[in-house]
């Protein structure tokens, strides 16, 4: 399968609730769950026996959590500041991908939802970095220094097209044995059972989807563009032929 470029079609099932009272969130906070998983959002909802998450401002995507497994709510420090982002990183995002044959937008989308694009984020686990590589992870994929954004990105991709491959390039797989394991796909035979896992891969999913929306839109416009010159050079042609004739 190398060579092969992952464009991947995406289904998430969500649950649907009706809901009775709001609670809102800052603009990214966690949701500590008792079990030690986090689960970050933008707005949250309590619903009945359960508060849902949601992942984006927009509320267009969402988990669920019974709120009597939530331990606590606290501030993402992860995305803080702002100034430790990568100002080359669409470069080194591309080189990386070309280098394992992934898209980059889904490269980015990991990036995305692993540390909001923060060079120096610190998960509570331990994982560093863009890619929030934990250390054995890093150090087997000859990472030295997790937090140098070119080894993190490389390292970081190198690592997810291992997975896909292992997983016979089921990207939902992939992403949920980047966030939770290998061993536990192989435990659950697929995605765990895991708020923080779905959550995850939710995130990932939307804002792939919209960076494909995106370029889409940007090609039809500039289709368009491209068709109106196009319209505009073959008018201005013909009036030059006709005004040519009547001058003879």
């Amino acid at each position: 399968m190398e060579g092969t470029r992952v464009r991947p079609s995406f289904r998430m099932v969500l649950f649907i609730w009706v809901a009775t009272a709001a609670l809102f969130a800052r603009a990214d906070d966690l949701a500590v769950l008792h079990n030690g998983f986090s689960i970050r959002h933008q707005r949250r909802e309590l619903i009945g026996s359960v508060t849902r998450l949601y992942l984006t401002a927009d509320k267009s995507g969402y988990v669920d959590v019974p709120t009597n497994e939530i331990d606590r709510f606290e501030p993402d420090l992860s995305l803080e500041p702002a100034a430790q982002t990568v100002q080359h990183l669409p470069q080194l995002v591309s080189a990386a991908s070309a280098r394992y044959h992934l898209d980059p937008d889904l490269v980015n989308s990991v990036i995305h939802a692993e540390s909001g694009f923060n060079a120096n984020a610190v998960s509570r686990k331990g994982a560093q970095g863009l890619m929030q590589l934990m250390p054995e992870t890093a150090s087997k994929l000859g990472v030295a220094d997790a937090f140098d954004p070119a080894a993190n990105v490389d390292g970081g991709t190198r690592y997810l097209r291992q997975l896909l491959e292992r997983y016979n390039f089921d990207l939902l797989k992939a992403l949920a044995a980047y966030n939770a394991g290998p061993q536990r796909v192989e435990q659950y035979r697929g995605i765990p059972p895991y708020y923080e896992t779905q959550a995850y891969i939710a995130r990932i999913v939307r804002d792939f989807n919209r960076q494909k929306l995106a370029e889409q839109k940007a090609a039809g416009a500039s289709h368009k563009t491209e068709r109106r010159l196009q319209q505009n050079s073959a008018k201005r042609t013909s009036v030059e032929r006709s005004t040519e004739q009547a001058s003879r």
